[in-house]
């Protein structure tokens, strides 16, 4: 069966499997040949596992560190004739590929915001690995169930205060265009704090904690971005920023709780990179289509696994490099802001056109990235047959 990208603004509706599997076996294959991360964790648990930074994660902990790992994530399967989303082929392909090299790798799809599916999980953690010593917090959704009284959140991308307006890019058309977002109201400010802040993360951790299935000395973390100036006002200063400030104060309170186990919580500022959560963020793709040019430039590129690799190897097992900022934060997004770079980005945005797009920007690069996430552009696939 021959199957085609169809992209519809920021989702691409069609997921090719066979080109899933083999962009999680490159991506191994690339670990394999980095140094291995001695003291890093045994057992790993990370929710959100399936795509993006927390995909990466679990690659790293397997390939790198040798981890038994634990992903829980919500994808939709294939069956009834239909092919399921990428998530879903690149979590089967992990757990196979670690199963071969001797580790335990195991999946559960559910939402991770229930109390089912963190019930479900303790029991698998208990039947298969006894206790998990490195707890990875990746997840980004649109909506949230309260597993207490049943109400559903929505999270917003908007501003907060006043109106936001900015050029951005027309993915589908590859055009520069205008956009301008309405400031987010109280209510909606409140329910993205509630999907995207960090009461599930600490929900977790305490019942993990309840259940003993952490062992002494966990780490957990929890990753975030920051980003340029120019986006502050639908990110940092907008409502995901508002939630961002909420996992923050979250990861104090779960340091303190997590002493006595003589462990530590963390959140990562990580860098922008091509992801299904990024291609949403108005003005971010043309931002990371530029930053991709001028990085590449300056060799300093990074995707979501040279990112978890640097993070592992450079950070959060290695206490002599592991500086914090001044909130107490890991920043893995240095490179990304250093001033050259930002500086060389800044002047490009303010004068790319529509016009100029492949001579200002790594535009095509982005594209290919973004259908790489669907299995697509992925070399040694066959996609004529």
């Amino acid at each position: 069966m021959i199957i085609q990208p169809k992209v519809r603004g920021f989702v691409c509706t069609t997921t090719h499997p066979v080109g899933c599997e083999v962009s999680v076996k490159e991506q191994i294959a690339y670990l394999k040949n980095r140094p291995v991360i001695s003291d890093g964790p045994r057992n790993v648990l990370v929710i959100g596992a399936s795509t993006g930074y927390g995909l990466a994660s679990k690659m790293v902990a397997s390939a790198c560190c040798n981890a038994n790992s634990i992903g829980v994530f919500f994808e939709r399967p294939e069956g009834e004739g239909k092919f399921g989303s990428p998530g879903f082929y690149n979590a089967q392909a992990l757990d196979k590929i670690s199963t071969a090299l001797g580790l335990i790798s195991e999946s559960i799809n559910g939402d991770a915001f229930s109390d089912e599916i963190k019930t479900a999980t303790i029991d698998l953690i208990r039947k298969r690995v006894g206790q998990v010593d490195c707890v990875i917090y990746s997840l980004a959704s649109s909506k949230r169930v309260d597993p207490v009284t049943g109400e559903i959140y929505k999270s917003v991308l908007k501003p907060i205060g006043e109106r936001f307006s900015s050029k951005t890019i027309n993915t589908d058309k590859a055009k520069i265009c205008e956009i301008e977002l309405e400031p987010a109201d109280d209510k909606e400010i409140f329910d993205t704090v509630k999907v995207m802040g960090g009461e599930d993360w600490a929900r977790w951790i305490n019942v993990l904690l309840s259940a003993k299935v952490l062992a002494d000395g966990v780490k957990t973390i929890a990753y975030s971005y920051i980003g340029p100036e120019m986006t502050w006002p639908i990110y940092a200063k907008g409502t995901i920023g508002r939630a961002k400030e909420h996992l923050d104060e979250t990861r104090k309170q779960l340091s303190i709780v997590l002493a006595k186990l003589g462990g530590r919580a963390y959140v990562s500022v990580n860098k922008a990179v091509v992801t299904q959560a990024s291609a949403a963020i108005p003005v971010v793709p043309l931002y990371i289509s530029i930053l991709m040019k001028v990085m590449k430039e300056k060799n300093l590129w990074e995707g979501c696994l040279e990112q978890m690799y640097r993070l592992f190897s450079s950070k959060l097992y290695n206490v002599n490099e592991l500086q914090l900022d001044d909130q107490g934060r890991i920043r893995l997004d240095d490179l990304e802001m250093r001033a050259d770079v930002q500086s060389t980005v800044m002047d490009i945005f303010s004068k790319i056109t529509t016009e100029t797009i492949d001579e200002l920007s790594n535009f095509s690069g982005y594209r290919e990235e973004f259908l790489k996430l669907f299995g697509f552009c992925i070399d040694g696939v066959n996609y004529n047959s």
